[in-house]
């Protein structure tokens, strides 16, 4: 079953997702979500990405309402900046965060959750020193933005991936 299927799950959610997409169960979308489903699994599978191991689904859940509720705030933090009027006193800058996570699966969900927040984005990991580099929109408050990524994320994905 694994040579055929190394990750099942992933087969499974692709063609649900493939077929959710196209909104069709026709003949076509089906032989090709099928076709997908087979293809990209074996593809990530040949890339020798770490499978995970998830632990804690509280925690999951805690995490996800941070990621929400911070995605939320930040859309109406950068909407402020981009609309206000006369000239900008916005405060770009960049943070370098002295990161505890081991694992590359943790990291990969660290760097989409600053990516995907309006305002952050991830600039530079440095493995040998675990210092984690982003800029910042409206960068007020250094400490702060160290503290929200080492309290409100880092935890959190420890316990889910490590």
């Amino acid at each position: 079953m694994t040579r055929w299927l190394p990750y099942p799950r992933l087969s499974i959610a692709l063609l649900a997702l493939w077929l959710l997409l196209n909104q069709s169960v026709g003949a076509g979308p089906v032989a090709l979500g099928i076709v997908l489903a087979l293809v990209a699994p074996w593809v990530t599978a040949a890339l020798g990405i770490p499978r995970a191991r998830l632990h804690r689904p509280a925690a999951m859940a805690r995490l996800l309402g941070r990621v929400v509720v911070d995605v939320i705030r930040s859309n109406f933090a950068v909407a402020r900046i981009v609309l206000q009027l006369g000239p900008v006193r916005h405060r770009p800058g960049l943070v370098t965060i002295p990161l505890d996570l081991r694992s590359e699966n943790a990291l990969a969900a660290l760097a989409c959750i600053i990516t995907a927040t309006p305002g952050t984005i991830w600039v530079r990991f440095d493995s040998v020193t675990r210092m984690l580099t982003i800029h910042v929109l409206d960068l007020v408050d250094r400490d702060g933005w160290i503290a929200t990524i080492k309290h409100r994320y880092e935890g959190l994905l420890q316990e889910i991936f490590e």
